[in-house]
């Protein structure tokens, strides 16, 4: 057998292994001999980069190079479905669709899983794009993340597929996966995940393949797009995708009037505890697809679905005593120790209480017998005291004074339901965080520097704060873990190219109080540079765009206090750019004092380039529409919501060549 034939062979071995593992949980290769072919193709592949293919199933460890998602329109918009919470919704929705159609349908009743929207695109068999849902109209291109999750093929089983569709489902995170991680997190003293969801959508969004292939996350799919479909029925087509290779839900089940319907919401109501991944519903859908195009959409939703929400579990139990647990924003949060109680399929030992005034409103005492509600999140809240089963000798909860870390007396901002640890320099969960900060990407980019890593350096006091990582020595990098040769090169290259990193992100990755990205960059250019930052006072610094009191106060404290200074001193001697690039002069002022939303797909420039032309032309750029918003530039797919309050107030809406046009009449105008 030559290289070619061996390899194609080996790839059809283990994409046919992985498919009888992942999605139909029946192995029939044993772990060592999976690992064999595995490695044996890989060195093939190395010996023969000429048959390097994107769809090899080497490909699912995961690059660890450090990803920037692209931002892609949807062919198809990705709207939310409407919630029902009663049988009584249920059968408006039944009516109401039946009366628009003039007949009886037949619905397609889903299981509504709880993790984070996907749309996969196949070309010719082969998976070729991944989208987020992200607004609905645009979404993250997330493929190298999305490849490396077993249960998604990369080549499709058969050849009856379309040439090319969309498929769109959920990724989600199995309960036994999700328990062990949070465990892990645990262990290093890290914010535990809140719940499946929110930590398949993290996943998800890492920057780097390999961190998510190691998370394991699954995916089941629910809703195939296109125009050469092969069938006429929903159901149809996800039966169909199952065969090519997809992992679609078993419990799938077609309903011929409300009845079954019913039915089916009883029996996976009770079920569903027993399910490895996280539901919070069901999903109703009309199954022909004629008739769903007729029904259409709203704005925000097809008239053709809804979802079911299950309500929330609740479990009566003893309170035992009361943690409090330090966040990344010196925000501390009480939680409540449990006597072990069964909840939606899970033993729950602790509850969330949120801040003091939860604490004050529940009336708390040690020993209450509780009532806790699991809907969302992993971590329950509690819900209810029973005041009548009180001991006489139980101690009412009184909100801690002081830091669980640091032991820093706390302090709680005006108009603000938590207290913080305003010991941002030295407690240890703060100054961690502030690290984390410093290096994401929109900040320094210092690729290879994780938080597992972060955390090593932390514990054996190499880094304290953000000027420590121009000090770090490569031979104190060498035998950690995740630190080989090539990851301490690409460390010490990132660190270099950080200097090169404008002065507003600088200013970002100090990790102020309060001072987001958006509202350093009105910093950096309201004041050029670091030293005149340092030396305004409150008038100068309430007189910039965006900045009140509350990040007024926080930057002069940040200025004021002599280690910061100190940690400024060396990052200056280290090489990073302590003030801006001179302002060119405006090119003209015919959008002074405007204020622009921009929204939607352009053609001629992207969202950045026409941010930039509104400022340069005297304008300012705004995030939401409101009654002072002056016009929206509106692309192609301009989200229906933003178009809807836009005609509500009355607010014009300009086109792409308008406002280009609008921009030339000027004749100094440059583009």
């Amino acid at each position: 057998m030559n290289p070619a034939e061996e390899i194609e062979q080996l790839r059809a071995e283990l994409n046919q292994a992985n498919y009888e593992y992942y999605v139909l949980s029946q192995p029939r290769l044993t772990d060592r001999a999976y690992d064999e072919r595995m490695r044996r193709l890989q060195d093939l592949e190395i010996l023969y980069p000429m048959y390097a293919d994107p769809h090899s199933p080497t490909q699912r460890v995961g690059s660890d190079l450090n990803q920037a998602f692209r931002q892609e329109a949807h062919r198809y918009p990705m709207l939310s479905l409407g919630n029902t919470y009663s049988e009584a919704e249920v059968a408006d929705f039944y009516q109401r669709v039946c009366r628009t159609l003039g007949e009886n349908v037949e619905l397609v009743c889903e299981l509504k899983y709880d993790g984070t929207s996907i749309a996969l695109h196949y070309e010719q068999g082969r998976l070729v794009k991944a989208l987020t849902r992200g607004d609905g109209t645009v979404g993250d291109d997330v493929t190298e993340n999305v490849k490396t999750i077993r249960s998604i093929p990369l080549v499709l089983r058969g050849s009856d597929y379309p040439e090319r569709f969309e498929i769109r489902g959920e990724i989600l995170l199995p309960w036994s996966v999700f328990e062990d991680l949070n465990r892990e997190r645990e262990a290093r003293s890290e914010p535990l995940f809140a719940n499946p969801r929110n930590a398949a959508s993290g996943t998800i969004k890492l920057q780097n393949a390999s961190l998510v292939a190691k998370r394991r996350l699954d995916a089941y799919f629910y809703y195939v797009l296109g125009e050469k479909l092969p069938a006429t029925e929903h159901l149809s087509n996800l039966q169909k995708a199952k065969s090519w290779g997809f992992k679609v839900s078993d419990a799938v089940t077609l309903c011929h009037n409300l009845d079954e319907v019913f039915a089916f919401l009883k029996k996976w109501d009770v079920e569903r505890a027993s399910l490895p991944v996280a539901t919070d519903g069901v999903v109703i859908k009309v199954n022909r697809l004629d008739q769903q195009a007729e029904l259409g959409f709203t704005a925000k939703s097809p008239r053709w679905a809804i979802a079911y929400k299950f309500q929330a579990e609740q479990a009566a139990t003893r309170l035992l005593s009361v943690d409090y647990q330090v966040g990344r924003t010196g925000a501390v949060t009480p939680v409540a120790n449990l006597e072990p109680v069964l909840l939606s399929g899970t033993t729950v030992k602790r509850a969330s209480l949120h801040n003091a005034d939860i604490i004050e409103a529940l009336d708390l005492h040690i020993g209450d017998r509780v009532f806790v509600e699991k809907g969302g999140e992993i971590i329950p809240k509690i819900v209810a005291v029973d005041p009548k089963s009180r001991a006489a000798d139980g101690q009412p909860v009184g909100f801690t004074d002081r830091c669980p870390d640091c032991a820093t007396p706390l302090l709680r901002y005006p108009g603000e339901a938590a207290h913080y640890c305003p010991n941002q320099l030295h407690c240890p969960t703060q100054v961690k965080a502030r690290l984390e900060h410093f290096v994401q990407r929109k900040a320094m980019n210092l690729e290879g520097m994780g938080p597992e890593t972060i955390d090593a350096l932390h514990r054996l006091e190499l880094l304290k704060t953000p000027a420590d990582f121009y000090g770090l020595k490569p031979v104190q990098l060498m035998g950690m873990e995740r630190m080989g040769e090539k990851s301490i090169r690409n460390l010490m290259q990132a660190l270099r190219e950080s200097k090169q990193v404008p002065f507003e992100r600088v200013l970002f990755a100090l990790g102020i109080r309060f001072v987001g990205e958006t509202v350093a960059k009105r910093l950096a250019k309201a004041f050029g540079s670091m030293d005149a930052l340092a030396a305004a006072d409150r008038e100068q610094l309430l007189a910039v765009d965006e900045v009140g009191e509350r990040i007024s106060d926080s930057v002069l404290a940040f200025f004021a206090d002599p280690e910061n200074r100190d940690m400024l001193e060396r990052l200056r001697s280290a090489g990073l750019q302590m003030q801006g690039e001179s302002t060119a002069a405006p090119v003209s002022n015919r959008l002074s004092g405007q204020s622009v939303v921009i929204s939607g797909v352009f053609v001629h420039h992207d969202r950045d380039a026409y941010k930039a032309l509104v400022e340069a032309h005297g304008g300012k750029v705004a995030s939401s529409i409101s009654a002072k918003t002056s016009f929206v530039l509106a692309g192609d797919k301009m989200g229906p919501a933003k178009l809807e309050k836009a005609r509500s107030l009355g607010i014009e809406i300009r086109s792409e060549d308008e406002f280009l046009a609008l921009l030339q009449s000027d004749e100094n105008t440059t583009l």
